[in-house]
């Protein structure tokens, strides 16, 4: 298991064994961060879903690695066309097949563990594109790998709540290549202790009780709770610097224009775009996805045009664009997953043709925490002209973001997920994508000039931003990422990802559990489900504790219905989670599956 392996080709890096953590950290400040509903009827639309291999390769086994009874396919029909095992489902659309290849190979990890993890830093506000950014937060300071410590469900290290992130995590975020790891020393050694104690002080939310127990918040892919500089920046903008921007030239128009557009950049750094103008702030992803299909697909999408998506897509990655292709006569493919939850990337060349307009696809999947392969499919979609979008909703919470290294045309994702707050968030857009969009709605400030005769629009991003916008929204969404970049997020995704891995073992000792996904690479997220005991009954008994835990399908139904459930329990972790939170939520599913 492993954060995401997103090797680009454009910032190769052969590290030696003298210099191995000082550049990594000089590398990773240069590359990430461098200036550079209610229900409805939806209309029907023609669906592509090519037939999968429902199981693994031979030599795997197709029962849950949990020891869940019945078949791994959900108890679908296998049948046999053209020589290859398929899905087939009485309740499915109408498909057409397509040859699937072999599944990648898992990646290896190492099993070095590091010697330090990381405490938070000063909360202020950081200027942004300054090669000394991590080296200020992180150290560079080397030392030598220590031996691999034993696997116990203590706690190692120094203090109760000390943590010591995987060894191999550094290795695989995105932009960075490492020519071989082999001994080198650990990326994090000598960096300072990550202070869990102090984090969690940082969020009032999580010191209430709930039915007379300690908050455990475990329903983090829903959203984050947030961390008091962001609640005190909305509130000051409130209590000293509320005025609509950019339209007045009074004193308080000019500092809320200043801290609007201010966020803007702090977004712009945040994912690593080249301007300040391919940032659109919108509501969230849902509302982004939505401007890019009505605006981008309609200009660009037409009929017979194919728009290819994958099996595990949030409802909000779906439903926009089977809106679009039901108005305009164009038809939906899907990328398939295996009974891992993991695309089949050996689908995808036949799926992109002549007819692929767009492939818009998740960077983590919110319902199973599969980590996808971003940088293989845009490469593999660019190489026939076909741009992608890429919903990073469930992945900017939990690791670094470079779209430039990408090389993402739109990247899309919600304040709130960021530990920001709710009904703000942003896209990004190739600077000549979107000035040949039009504007998807209309109203004041997104105009240059108006007559009854004609409208001449701003330039993007005003032209995509109309009436008056969420500003004490982008204020706080400005504040939480200053909060992450304080804190040093490869450090805080290392050590959500042992803290995943940690939990993923701890389930496996609770009779009875079956774990909905069990992908190679993974961030956040342990789905499972406990046959004969519903997941609302689950929920509401750990409720019950304090623990808060999200059941049901998640806005993802195709991804969870390919398991043969209609939903399932999701734990889903944050930096300001610790092992004392699995533990209890662990301790209380014990009690639940007794009864």
């Amino acid at each position: 298991m492993s954060i995401p392996r997103l090797e680009s080709a454009a910032l190769p890096v052969d590290l030696g064994a003298d210099d191995f953590g000082t550049a990594l950290v000089s590398r990773l400040a240069n590359e990430f961060f461098s200036g550079s509903a209610a229900e409805s009827q939806v209309p029907s639309v023609p669906v592509s879903v090519p037939h999968t291999v429902a199981g693994l390769p031979a030599d795997v086994p197709l029962s849950s690695p949990l020891g869940s009874s019945g078949p791994s396919n959900g108890g679908r029909d296998i049948s046999l066309s053209g020589g290859f095992p398929h899905a087939s489902s009485a309740s499915a659309p109408p498909v057409h097949p397509t040859v699937v290849g072999a599944e990648p190979e898992p990646v290896a990890k190492s099993d070095e563990p590091p010697t330090g993890t990381h405490r938070p830093g000063d909360h202020a506000s950081h200027e942004f594109g300054e090669p000394s950014f991590y080296t200020q937060g992180l150290g560079s300071r080397v030392s030598p790998a220590p031996a691999k410590a034993p696997h116990h469900h203590g706690l190692p290290g120094k203090g109760a709540e000390s943590l010591e992130p995987d060894f191999y995590f550094l290795k695989d975020l995105p932009g960075l290549r490492l020519a071989s790891l082999g001994t080198q020393p650990s990326p994090l050694a000598g960096l300072p202790e990550f202070n869990i104690d102090g984090v969690r002080k940082d969020f009032p939310a999580l010191q209430q009780h709930v039915n007379g127990s300690t908050l455990v918040w475990l329903d983090n892919a829903a959203t984050t709770h947030k961390p008091q500089s962001v609640i005190d920046a909305t509130s000051r903008f409130y209590s000293r610097d509320n005025s609509n921007i950019h339209r007045a030239a009074h004193t308080l128009a000019a500092r809320s224009t200043e801290l609007f557009e201010g966020g803007r950049e702090k977004v712009r750094q945040f994912l690593g775009a080249a301007d300040a103008k391919e940032i659109v702030f919108v509501r969230g992803t849902t509302e982004a996805i939505n401007l890019v299909a009505q605006s981008w697909g309609h200009q660009n999408i037409g009929q017979g045009d194919e728009i290819l998506v994958s099996q595990l897509e949030h409802h909000a990655n779906i439903v926009p664009w089977q809106l679009l292709a039901s108005q305009v006569g164009a038809s939906l493919r899907v990328i398939p997953i295996n009974d891992r939850g993991e695309l089949l990337l050996d689908s995808l060349p036949s799926l992109l043709t002549d007819r692929t307009k767009i492939v818009s696809v998740t960077h983590v999947s919110n319902a199973l925490g599969t980590v996808n392969p971003i940088e293989e499919i845009i490469a593999m979609a660019h190489s026939r002209g076909i741009p992608v979008l890429v919903d990073g909703a469930q992945s900017t919470p939990h690791f670094p973001i470079n779209v430039t290294a990408l090389d993402a045309d739109f990247f899309v994702f919600s304040g709130h997920k960021v530990f920001g707050p709710t009904g703000i968030g942003a896209l990004y857009g190739k600077s000549h994508l979107l000035e040949a969009m039009p504007p998807w709605q209309g109203g004041g400030h997104m105009i240059k000039d108006v007559t009854f005769e004609k409208t001449i629009y701003n330039a993007p991003p005003e032209k995509f931003e109309a009436g008056t916008p969420d500003i004490a929204g982008v204020v706080g969404l400005g504040a939480a990422i200053d909060y992450l970049i304080g804190l040093g997020i490869p450090a805080l995704a290392a050590y959500e990802h042992s803290l995943l891995e940690y939990a993923e073992d701890a389930l496996r000792s609770v009779h009875g559990v079956r774990q909905i996904g069990s992908a190679v690479n993974k961030a956040s997220v342990f789905g499972f489900v406990v046959p004969g005991i519903p997941n609302d009954r689950i929920a509401k008994e750990l409720d019950r504790q304090g623990i808060a835990v999200r059941a049901g399908h998640h806005c993802a139904m195709p991804a969870v219905r390919h398991f043969g459930v209609e939903g399932t329990i999701r734990p889903s972790l944050a930096f300001y989670n610790n092992r004392a939170d699995v533990d209890a939520l662990i301790h209380a599913l014990h009690g639940i599956v007794r009864r």
